[in-house]
């Protein structure tokens, strides 16, 4: 592990992973890689659990790590990779706050409740977004938006107070290619640096989730209603009611 962000999601760290692997720091673990294996959510509820989280197979074979749920855990990761550099990735509260509210969260909670049973894939993941973002870092009180920007800018507070200067980048990703590449000593590459936005595709996903919801209860609700018919007017159920 050579790079750990502690920059809280929708702060660009999309662009940040994509611009670490061009820079050679490959591959970097982001929340998306959990959207693609669930069962790696496994692995951070144990973490959160555990007094020594076995942090070497969390991240087996990565070289980097941005995003959540890494940022909630950067004081742990900056103790055990100790020679592994921190960024920082920032923006306008106000702005974090709003696309992280209708994208992020407004995903998180257009879940429907059935993917957190037991048999659900899924089920890991939301118990790790409940357990390490939503109740753990915001105690809950996202919907607050005093309260979660406060939260926000106490994070980067704190981590700019603990992290010791030459080994912190604190970044805008609009900055470019330059103080990135200077603080990993690595050459600009011949290549326009990578602004990733996945609003779009979040919030698509927002949309074809309450789509789905929408026809199962479109199909179930006729399927419970033709089962609750023919349990209390069958014959057998007509006979003993006369």
């Amino acid at each position: 592990m050579q790079v750990i962000g502690a920059g809280f999601g929708r702060t660009g760290t999309a662009s940040l992973r994509k611009s670490l692997e061009l820079l050679g720091f490959a591959p970097c673990y982001h929340m998306f890689d959990i959207r693609d294996r669930p069962s790696r959510a496994k692995g951070w509820l144990q973490a959160k659990e555990a007094e020594q989280p076995d942090w070497d197979g969390v991240f087996a074979g990565y070289q980097a790590t941005v995003d959540w749920p890494g940022a909630a855990f950067y004081r742990e990761l900056m103790d055990f990779y100790p020679q592994a550099k921190l960024i920082l990735t920032i923006r306008q509260p106000d702005t974090w706050y709003q696309s992280t509210s209708s994208t992020i969260y407004a995903l998180y909670k257009a879940l429907p409740f059935w993917v957190g049973w037991p048999v659900s894939p899924m089920r890991f993941v939301v118990q790790m977004l409940r357990l390490i973002v939503w109740d753990g870092t915001f105690q809950g009180r996202f919907d607050e938006p005093e309260w979660a920007t406060s939260v926000y800018q106490q994070h980067n507070a704190q981590v700019q107070a603990c992290v010791p200067p030459d080994k912190l980048l604190v970044y805008r990703v609009q900055d470019g290619w330059e103080p990135l590449c200077q603080f990993l000593e690595r050459p600009i590459p011949n290549v326009p640096f990578p602004h990733v936005n996945a609003r779009h595709e979040i919030q698509q996903s927002i949309r074809l989730i309450k789509i789905l919801i929408w026809l199962i209860r479109i199909i179930l609700f006729p399927l419970g209603l033709m089962e609750l018919f023919f349990c209390f007017y069958s014959p057998q159920n007509r006979r003993n009611v006369q």
